[in-house]
Formats: C-alpha cells, sequence, structure tokens
C-alpha cells in the first residue's frame, strides 16, 4: 500500500506503535478474553488503565504533587465554559489574549460569566505574531492564552508573566507534550487529545489543587472539577478507549526519551521545513519570524498566479494529504505533530522542490 502522510491539524496522525497496540487491546484487553470496547469502566482493568495513564503523564510533564489530571469529554470547547464558570467569582473580570479563532471563542464564552479584558491581541493582522508587551489588570482572577494557534501557525516561545494575585490558564491543544513546560506556572492547563495526544473523545486539565476550593456559583454536577477530581475521571462513563489509546503514545513517548527529545525532533522537523519555505521561490510564510509555530506550518504561494489546488493535488498524487489552508488564512498548513515522521516532512519538502522546477 502507498504511504500516506497526514497533514490534518485534527484528528491528525498518531504513532504506529500506538495504533498497532490499540488494536490489541480491541481484540482482547490484557488477555482478559474480551474487547476494551465492552468492558466496564468500573473493571480492574480499566481503572488500571486510567491509573496508568494518569502516571505516565504526570512523569512526562513533571506534574508537582499539588495539580490533579483529569480526562473529560467535550473537547476543549467545553473548557472555554467550564474555565469561567468555576475559576471566575460573580462580577469578577479575566484577562484573555486574543492570538486566533480559538482563544476569540474562548473570550466570547467566559463573557457569559463576567468581564473579560481583552490585554493583547494581533487580529489587526490576521493573527500572524504573539502580542508580547502586555499588563496584567489589576482586578484579574486570571489570564487565558492560547499556547499554539492551529489555524494560523503561531505559538508562544516564552509565556506572559503574572503576578500574585491572579494564576495563568492555557488552552495547550495542539502543542501539548511535544516540549518540556514548567507546569507550576499554571493554574490550569487544557487540551483537547486530537492533535497531539491522540484520538479524539477525550481531554486533559491539569488543574492546581486549590482552585478546588473556589465556589463561586452553582453549577450542574457535570461542569465541576471538584466532581471529577473527586471521583478520579470516573463520575460518569468515561472514553475509555481514546484514554487508551493516549496511554499508547504516552508509552511511546517516553521510549523516544521523554519531551526533550521529543522537541529536539520537532525542532529538526520545523526547521527543514521553514529553511524550504524560506529557499523555495514560490511560497512564503505569513507569520512573523520570531512566532512561528513548531507543530502547525502555514504557507502560501508568493505571488505567481497559480490556482493553490494545483499544489494540493499535486501533493495528494506523491501521498501527502490534508495540506489545504484553514478557509480564514488560505494556501497551505502542514500540521507536523509529535506522530508526524520526519521522513513525511521530507517528502514534502521534495515535493515543494519539484513543484518549483515544474512551474516555476
Amino acid at each position: 500500500m502507498k504511504k500516506i502522510y497526514n497533514f490534518s491539524a485534527g484528528p491528525a496522525c498518531l504513532p504506529q506503535q500506538a495504533i498497532n497496540s490499540s488494536i490489541e487491546s480491541i481484540k482482547n484487553f490484557k488477555q482478559s478474553g474480551m474487547s476494551l470496547l465492552e468492558m466496564s469502566h468500573r473493571s480492574v482493568q480499566v481503572v488500571d488503565l486510567f491509573e496508568e495513564t494518569t502516571n505516565n503523564i504526570i512523569e512526562l510533564l513533571n506534574i508537582p504533587k499539588n495539580y490533579s489530571v483529569l480526562w473529560l469529554q467535550g473537547g476543549a470547547s467545553l473548557q472555554f465554559s467550564m474555565v469561567p464558570m468555576n475559576l471566575l467569582p460573580i462580577a469578577g473580570s479575566a484577562d484573555y489574549i486574543d492570538t486566533g479563532s480559538w482563544s476569540a471563542k474562548a473570550i466570547i464564552e467566559c463573557e457569559k460569566f463576567g468581564k473579560v479584558n481583552v490585554i493583547g491581541s494581533s487580529k489587526d493582522s490576521n493573527y500572524s505574531y504573539i502580542p508580547k508587551d502586555v499588563q496584567i489588570s489589576s482586578n484579574s482572577s486570571y489570564l487565558h492564552i492560547t499556547s499554539n494557534n492551529t489555524i494560523y501557525g503561531t505559538q508562544y516561545k516564552n509565556f506572559p508573566e503574572i503576578n500574585n494575585n491572579t494564576f495563568l490558564v492555557a488552552d495547550m491543544s495542539s502543542d501539548i507534550l511535544s516540549k518540556t513546560i514548567d507546569i507550576s506556572k499554571f493554574g490550569l492547563i487544557y487540551a483537547g487529545a486530537q492533535k497531539n495526544i491522540g484520538p479524539a473523545g477525550v481531554t486533559l486539565v491539569i488543574i492546581r489543587s486549590d482552585l478546588f476550593e473556589l465556589k463561586y456559583r452553582d453549577i450542574p454536577t457535570m461542569m465541576s472539577y471538584n466532581t471529577h477530581a473527586s471521583k478520579d475521571s470516573m463520575f460518569n462513563t468515561p472514553p475509555v478507549f481514546s484514554v487508551c489509546v493516549v496511554n499508547e503514545t504516552l508509552k511511546w513517548l517516553k521510549q523516544l526519551g521523554g519531551l526533550d527529545s521529543m522537541a529536539n525532533i520537532n525542532e529538526l522537523k520545523a526547521g527543514l521545513l521553514y529553511e524550504e519555505i524560506n529557499r523555495n521561490t514560490l511560497f512564503k510564510s505569513p507569520i512573523n519570524k520570531e512566532d512561528r509555530s513548531l507543530m502547525n506550518v502555514p504557507f502560501i504561494f508568493d505571488d505567481n498566479g497559480i490556482d493553490d489546488k494545483v499544489f494540493l493535488d499535486f501533493c495528494l498524487a506523491r501521498g501527502l494529504t490534508t495540506l489545504k489552508g484553514h478557509r480564514s488564512v488560505g494556501g497551505f498548513r502542514a500540521s507536523i505533530y509529535n506522530a508526524m515522521p520526519q521522513k513525511g516532512v521530507e517528502v514534502l519538502i521534495e515535493t515543494m522542490q519539484e513543484f518549483e522546477k515544474r512551474y516555476s
């Protein structure tokens, strides 16, 4: 079968090792004689699976003991609401930095519960950079950022400094586990799995334990972080198979040498691709150089009159799929998350060079 490289922004490619192991769990999970798909989440095997998955991510991210790990549903989009419901006082305010479509949606949801101070935005340039000179509001409960912007291809290289009266909240859906981070700088981190952790269906939340004590309003039981923490993410039937695939992905990361090794691989892959974009006479990057993402690499034609579809078809014929840029940006986007092998990036570069020879 012809090798296909999936550059989708999400659901994205997964490590082949994780896929193979997950297939075995569908057939016969841990020699139980049953498929994981039909096992109770109260069974010893599934409870052990969740415990192992949590321990693996604690080890990889070096999560301090005063934080809890939750495996939830609803994607990052539900967290846009859960964060202010749980963490924003009634009539309180929070700071947000607007760096793309997802942060803009998070702002809209927060406005339903309190005041939003947009202390930085790059909307004026179609989100081509990360705002850096921001001032934390004196009355802010927290500062919310989106660490990596999947659509526009920008990424925080350094996180904003906060004061002692507030804490940092981050949507890390598209760059979690791509490098080492200092968890202690954050009050809460959330991430939909389908970009860099595993398949769609499960959302990771890492929350500092003291934030469970905040009880500003009467909220639905399922929307409370404390509900899920007190039941070890088993308050209702969790997305068991999705967590299984996540666990296999975490095992793969550990075998690679952890997040420092993964960061080196990601820097190499992105460096090769950006170098070709800069060199190639047909393409250019629309993103501020110092803010370019290592996960999502958008690029566009350099005013040569060629229709985007010509290049997309050219790539498809060579096994390179889902390279079309988001409609708000146009052009092309190569999502090169952890599981994208360097070979896939090299084939894309060779295709860009071949395209240049034919159409330049």
